[in-house]
């Protein structure tokens, strides 16, 4: 008769055993007196497996041969960084703004052998070319208050960037993934899907955090292009963006009169009378070239 042994299931990376042997992550949250702050948008993601789920579709193996950085924001107290560290993460930098958290993560630190980096500041103020060299992969469960804007910010330099693997709230998310003439389809949509291949990975019941949130969440991930779908300035993609969906029921004859209008669409050869969401993003470029 034969024993199993416990060590047998345990992953070879001394780094990935060092975490898994941590207290659990509820008992690190316990000894920090950490809770969940509504005003910074935090909702904690405690299960392992999942957050597994979400280091594998950002690429990370154990063993693998990764180069560059992880970036992580708002780690909170750790649940996702153990992930990383775990799927075999070698430079992980992790931005927080919450004083608590960087207490909590303390042991996360230590445990990862200089594999983990904690940089306390607030993400909005970050430029993650400082973190860290290329190829640069952002992996995050964000805080709901600010996650469009920390998008929005990344992709001014795409370029800087190998892949964004990202937790939204479930509108969100159909708003960046949202195809031509679809209810979700606007602004978001353009600049995301011009800039970057988008895809909703999968969902995230309301029930995997701690505290629940009331809505939704899915995990997104944006892919760079080489290049923008289309040849547009980005200022002026965004104004015609902006005049158009501020007024998305209206004709673009409309929406579209205090950037040139009816004469404006003539000279990208769109229809004046077709509404916002019926153009392409190819489309919404031709209009800011014509301005």
């Amino acid at each position: 008769m034969t024993t199993s042994d416990p060590e047998a299931d345990l992953p070879q990376d001394p780094i990935a055993r060092a975490v898994l042997s941590l207290p659990p992550l509820r008992d690190a949250i316990a000894a920090a007196g950490l809770s969940a702050k509504k005003s910074l948008g935090q909702n904690f993601l405690l299960d392992l497996n999942l957050t597994r789920r979400i280091a594998r579709a950002a690429g990370l193996v154990p063993g693998g041969l990764e180069t560059g950085t992880t970036i992580e924001i708002g780690p909170g107290p750790g649940g996702l960084t153990r992930a990383l560290l775990i799927q075999g993460a070698t430079k992980l930098v992790a931005v927080e703004r919450d004083e608590r958290a960087i207490t909590a993560l303390s042991t996360l630190v230590e445990a990862s052998d200089g594999r983990l980096e904690l940089v306390c500041a607030d993400a909005l103020d970050v430029d993650p070319e400082d973190l860290g060299p290329a190829p640069r992969r952002i992996v995050a469960n964000l805080p709901y208050n600010v996650g469009t804007r920390l998008l929005l910010n990344w992709l001014e330099t795409p370029e800087q960037f190998a892949s964004f693997t990202l937790m939204f709230q479930r509108e969100v998310a159909e708003r960046l993934v949202a195809p031509t003439g679809g209810e979700a389809y606007g602004r978001l949509s353009v600049l995301a899907q011009w800039l970057c291949r988008v895809k909703i990975l999968f969902d995230v019941p309301a029930t995997a955090f701690t505290p629940p949130p009331k809505i939704k969440s899915s995990v997104v991930q944006l892919i760079p292009r080489e290049a923008p779908l289309a040849p547009a300035d980005r200022a002026d993609l965004e104004r015609v963006t902006a005049a158009a969906f501020a007024q998305r029921r209206k004709m673009l004859r409309q929406s579209l009169k205090g950037l040139g209008g009816d004469a404006l669409l003539e000279r990208a050869g769109i229809k004046p009378t077709e509404r916002p969401e019926q153009l392409s993003i190819e489309d919404f470029c031709r209009i800011a070239n014509a301005l």
